[in-house]
């Protein structure tokens, strides 16, 4: 499959059929709306994508950890009301949980001074009480103070002591500053405090009750998903007087049946090809059963417009390269194993069902390489057996691993290239994608000939015909006047600039067999280090080598797994996108409605 060809679609309509024709649009979920109007310069007033409030709500009850039974027809349930209700509710509960721990910490910090009832300001003739937390080392300083003081407390650290005047006093009158304690008394704060408690307890037993309808909110998830994506879209629409227009993006198939409902809202219809200045956006075209290797595309980076589909290479390079980094036929196994516990649980949409079906390759796949490798939990099959003619690697045959680990890269370089090369058919850097295609091979070539004695001409021939075509054909300079041709050589010397990329990309891809080795090797080390204690220690021995088995075997399955997906993932995402897909572009979202979801 390829990148959607997509044309631009401007759509002006009466005002009063403008509600209507951003449902039925909606209804198509065919168009990436493009924006015609300002945002509003309030924050608070824009519209974004998906239902924020509703989800928010959604989690504030799902923490409830012993729901209500739940309510499962309701014909008068309102899903905007109720979310409303919600998150009042959630900010009632923090703002009373901000007060109870405010009364909790202030309690904390005047109980040292004790439960004082502080008297009106007419009784101390205009001064005030100004409290300090004075460590013992300091008690001399008190007495040399030139006002009022009394000491309320003391413990082995410190001086609970207050100061009498009408005004703050310095803040260098004393080594610390002064203790905030506020106006009330330990008693009056008590009193707010259970208060405040008990306020909370009330609003949690709302919460509580609110929870009968978590059922019915998440029936109702797509019907908010639904109004926030179509507020999204309506804050891009131009308003003019009687008349409202829109703009957007829609692939070549869906034109018809966006024109047959503008024609029934009596709307007119501007269809335009992409321009060089437009900047369309990337949707890709590939059945449900294969989105999982569409997400694991678009995961990274967005191929642009003019570029080509990745998403099938993708998925099958990552197989390879997560094979090649578990290396063990056992852990494969796992894999599946685990996969088939939960296949039932992954069917509920399509691309549950696409991940699953994913899951299946990489399993298959690591399987398959462990017993080319015949790796089986670290244990190698018996020579002579079955399982001992299918191994065909040897993971300890350095030389030979790194062979095959240098020739998966330069395959994989190759392929960016050609199909960079490709999607770039009748523009000069096409041309260049092929000198990349003849220097990678004849760098592999020439250090075969190195290896093995041989002539290094054609490895030398084909690195000079790459080097070439890169430094003649990489700019796109125009040829306007002789400087141009000088220029356009400069270009293409900076170009070369690359080869040491080119190098050290290829160098990347000896982290298949390194990490292959690395996951090899300690399966192996724990299962020496089982038998050896095993034999060193009668009657318990058994138990401990089962643990170091059990321990080990878990410890170095989750360092694969890790190390299979990062690392798999990066050669596709760094090294192969970078020579494939060295432009970037902005993913395809449709005005669409949302599934019901059960």
């Amino acid at each position: 499959m390829s990148v959607a060809r997509l044309k631009k679609l401007s759509l002006v309509g009466q005002a009063g059929q403008k509600a209507a024709t951003l449902k039925a649009l909606q209804e198509l979920g065919c168009m990436h709306v493009l924006p015609l109007a300002p945002l509003p310069s309030e924050p608070e007033k824009i519209s974004e994508r998906g239902a924020r409030d509703a989800y928010k709500a959604l989690r504030f009850l799902n923490d409830v950890s012993e729901p209500r039974r739940q309510i499962q027809r309701d014909p008068g349930f309102d899903m905007d009301q109720f979310v409303g209700d919600v998150l009042d509710l959630m900010q009632r509960t923090r703002d009373m949980t901000d007060h109870r721990d405010f009364l909790a910490n202030r309690i904390a910090q005047v109980r040292p001074w004790g439960d004082l009832d502080f008297p009106p300001d007419d009784v101390l003739a205009g001064n005030r009480l100004w409290f300090y937390q004075l460590p013992l080392k300091h008690r001399d300083l008190l007495e040399a103070l030139d006002m009022p003081w009394a000491i309320l407390e003391q413990d082995h650290r410190f001086i609970y002591a207050v100061l009498i005047a009408p005004d703050e006093p310095d803040d260098e009158l004393l080594p610390v500053p002064r203790t905030h304690t506020g106006s009330l008394p330990i008693h009056e704060l008590e009193a707010q405090l259970e208060e405040a408690e008990i306020a909370i307890e009330a609003l949690e037993a709302e919460r509580v009750a609110q929870t009968r309808y978590l059922t019915l909110m998440r029936r109702n998830l797509s019907v908010a998903e639904s109004a926030a994506e179509l507020a999204h879209a309506t804050q891009k629409v131009r308003d003019e007087e009687a008349m409202f227009a829109l703009q957007g993006w829609v692939p070549e198939d869906r034109i018809d049946a966006v024109l047959d409902m503008a024609n029934a809202k009596d709307a007119a219809v501007l269809i335009e090809e992409p321009s060089p200045y437009d900047s369309p956006p990337t949707l890709l075209e590939q059945p449900e059963k294969r989105s999982a290797a569409v997400d694991l595309a678009l995961f990274y980076q967005v191929p642009g417009y003019k570029d080509w589909d990745p998403s099938v290479i993708v998925a099958v390079s990552f197989a390879v390269f997560f094979a090649m980094i578990v290396a063990d036929a056992g852990y494969g196994a796992i894999i599946l194993l685990g996969l088939l516990l939960f296949w039932k649980r992954l069917d509920a949409t399509p691309g549950e069902r696409s991940w699953r079906r994913f899951g299946v390759i990489i399993s298959s796949a690591t399987i398959l390489y462990g017993v080319l490798v015949g790796s089986y939990f670290g244990v190698s099959p018996a020579e002579g057996s079955f399982w001992s003619k299918l191994k065909l690697l040897d993971l300890n045959n350095f030389g030979a691993m790194m062979m095959v680990s240098i020739v998966v890269g330069v395959l994989h370089l190759v392929l960016a290239n050609a199909l960079a090369a490709r999607a770039a058919w009748g523009h000069r850097k096409a041309i260049a994608n092929l000198g990349w295609i003849a220097a990678l091979i004849g760098g592999f070539v020439l250090w075969l000939s190195y290896m093995k004695g041989n002539s290094p001409v054609p490895g030398a021939a084909l690195i000079g015909i790459g080097v070439l075509a890169i430094v003649w054909f990489s700019s796109e300079r125009i040829i306007k006047k002789p400087t141009d041709w000088i220029w356009r050589l400069i270009g293409g010397l900076q170009s070369l600039a690359g080869a040491m990329g080119a190098f050290g990309d290829v160098l990347s891809y000896m982290r298949l067999f390194a990490l292959g080795l690395a996951s090899a090797s300690l399966a192996i080390t724990f299962n020496d280090l089982a038998v050896s204690v095993m034999h060193s220690l009668k009657g318990l021995g058994v138990l401990f080598a089962l643990l170091i088995l059990i321990i080990g075997h878990i410890l170095n399955f989750a360092l694969a797994m890790m190390s299979g997906v990062v690392h798999g993932l990066r050669l596709n995402y760094i090294e192969f996108f970078k020579w494939g897909l060295p432009d970037e572009g902005i993913v395809f979202r449709p005005f669409a409605r949302k599934e019901v979801q059960e």
